[in-house]
């Protein structure tokens, strides 16, 4: 599996650093420059694309109900934020970023797809998640969408075995009272099978569309869409969808044949009027 970058907050990377500075400073006059901070050591995102998420892993609802997280695989993909909701500024871009990038969609929560959020802090509540729930509803700015979004919290070890499952690794900084963590939606099939990272906090509609189409296994989309995904293919490098260039190729050369022989049947009957005396309707008075 291919470990991508991390995409921190500048305001976490900047108290980590600075417990990493004062830590060093107590025992040793001079600071090593190219030292990694510790606490970047033991955060990242690996992609495991293909897995299945561990569907019997046991959360709380909004409502306080336990759930299990394969109640959220059924029959729509899902985009799952591993997130907390008392972060004071990472977590609330990278739900900002989503709610952004699914807004202008045709596609709509509850209908096409759901989200799902989990929360990595064990100590946060149902009441928290429903706040959190209501302010991104808000946002997002569809009310009837309530039954497809989920924000859920848990016990650490459901909380672990469902970071572990998706390669997202994170870790309390007791420093800073704050969880060290990257940043980064997956989107999900119907199964619970993880098919496509977006790292970051800003994901493009597009992209996130025709991962939606993809992931629904083609239940989703129109010709248009299908079109694109064959001359479009998902990269996991980037975190975007890239160019296929012998697919475009293909593609260029059908529309070639087609508009040549499209040309050909024209001109044949053109041919078989003038033989015939006939004129075309635009010729005559």
């Amino acid at each position: 599996m291919k470990r991508c970058h991390i995409h921190c907050g500048m305001g976490l990377l900047a108290a980590v650093l600075a417990f990493e500075v004062g830590a060093s400073s107590a025992e040793s006059p001079g600071l090593d420059a190219s030292a990694q901070p510790r606490v970047l050591t033991e955060v990242g995102i690996t992609q495991r694309v293909g897995t299945y998420m561990p569907g019997h892993l046991s959360f709380k609802d909004d409502q306080g109900s336990t759930v299990t997280l394969e109640k959220y695989f059924n029959e729509r993909p899902v985009l799952l934020a591993m997130v907390y909701y008392e972060c004071p500024m990472l977590c609330t871009e990278v739900l900002n970023g989503l709610v952004r990038s699914i807004a202008p969609l045709s596609f709509k929560v509850g209908q096409e797809f759901d989200v799902v959020a989990v929360s990595i802090n064990p100590k946060e509540t149902p009441e928290l998640a429903a706040q959190k729930k209501a302010v991104y509803v808000e946002r997002y700015g569809k009310p009837q969408s309530v039954p497809g979004w989920h924000f859920l919290t848990g016990e650490e070890a459901s909380i672990r075995a469902l970071a572990d499952s998706i390669g997202f690794r994170y870790t309390y900084d007791p420093a800073t009272g704050q969880f060290a963590h990257g940043s980064a939606i997956l989107v999900a099939t119907p199964e619970g099978r993880i098919a496509q990272y977006y790292f970051g906090i800003e994901y493009s509609s597009a992209d996130l569309r025709l991962s939606i189409v993809e992931a629904s296994q083609n239940r989703l989309g129109s010709i248009y869409d299908q079109v694109l995904l064959y001359c479009f293919h998902y990269d996991p490098e980037q975190g975007k969808y890239g160019i296929v260039i012998m697919n475009v190729i293909r593609m260029a050369g059908v529309a070639t044949v087609l508009a040549m022989g499209s040309f050909m049947l024209v001109m044949f009957r053109r041919d078989r009027r003038a033989k015939s005396g006939v004129q075309p309707p635009s010729d005559r008075i």
